[in-house]
């Protein structure tokens, strides 16, 4: 018996092997119509697929749309961070580009007035509530800087050093209207037109230039420039042109407005004229003589 249930044991495994192989061998073959079981399987799974799929779709849809919006943040942050740094390079280019300019400019009329001895400066400070009246600069006494020397631009006069600390300077711009020291000036080309830098108007932007001749042939465009008298201001440096010439009202001389040269607005660097290296000037008769306190 127990060899009977033996065999019958390897009789129902060779039998299933068998059919095994036979099933095998027969859904292996391309067949253009399944029988029903594996239709009913196939339609079964495919029902499940069909109602887990577009959820699970949805679901991993979700999940790239995350990491795509992630992505997208992180390269919109770069290309910002991009930008500020290229905005801060440009303006530092800039600024350069001004700097590089200013100091050329600087190095002409160092080369211009090479008569003189000039102290190179940049201003470092500038009050807005004295905006037109005074700024500080970076030397002083111990850059053999004095009150009185003359301050210019590359472009032109801008005033006279008011006060002196050791290492810093006061300027005080021929803007200020409580300027005290007079200017004694000259039309170019025409050194008997002579008159004084007194004041300056606000709401023109203009220097008043008086105390001229009325005889004198002014007119507008003409370069007015410092006479050298008087030991402050040395003889030749540009102020500016007369834009309009005005009358006096008691008919005695004349005045005229002077648009500044330089920039009194915006100032960077400036040069200090050593008093020391002033020429001497030939000191015109009394009649032509309109220095008083003048510098």
């Amino acid at each position: 018996m127990p060899s009977f249930f033996s065999n019958r044991r390897l009789i129902v495994l060779l039998v299933s092997t068998i059919v095994m192989v036979v099933v095998v061998g027969i859904t292996l073959k391309e067949r253009p119509q399944p029988t029903w079981g594996e239709q009913f399987i196939r339609d079964t799974f495919g029902f499940f697929q069909s109602i887990a799929y577009k959820p699970a779709r949805q679901v991993a849809g979700f999940f790239e749309t995350i990491n795509e919006w992630r992505t997208l943040y992180s390269e919109n942050q770069r290309l910002k961070a991009n930008l500020q740094e290229n905005a801060k390079l440009m303006a530092r280019i800039r600024e350069l580009e001004l700097e590089n300019e200013s100091l050329k400019r600087m190095l002409d009329v160092k080369s211009n007035l090479r008569d003189y001895q000039l102290i190179a400066a940049e201003v470092i400070s500038r009050s807005p509530d004295r905006w037109y009246q005074q700024v500080t600069i970076n030397r002083g006494a111990k850059h053999g800087v004095k009150a009185n020397m003359a301050v210019i631009t590359t472009e032109g006069l801008i005033g006279r050093v008011k006060s002196v600390s050791q290492f810093t300077s006061q300027v005080e711009l021929l803007s200020d209207v409580n300027r005290v020291s007079h200017i004694s000036a000259i039309v170019q080309g025409n050194e008997n037109i002579f008159g004084v830098i007194e004041g300056y108007d606000l709401e023109r932007g203009a220097l008043l230039f008086q105390k001229i001749p009325k005889d004198a042939p002014l007119e507008e465009g003409q370069t007015v420039v410092t006479s050298g008298l008087g030991g402050i201001y040395p003889r030749g440096l540009y102020i500016g042109q007369i834009v309009e010439v005005v009358p006096d009202q008691y008919d005695l001389t004349q005045s005229a407005l002077v648009e500044p040269a330089a920039n009194l607005y915006h100032l960077d660097y400036v040069f200090v004229v050593e008093q020391s290296s002033l020429p001497p000037v030939e000191i015109p008769g009394p009649d032509e003589d309109k220095e008083g306190t003048e510098g």
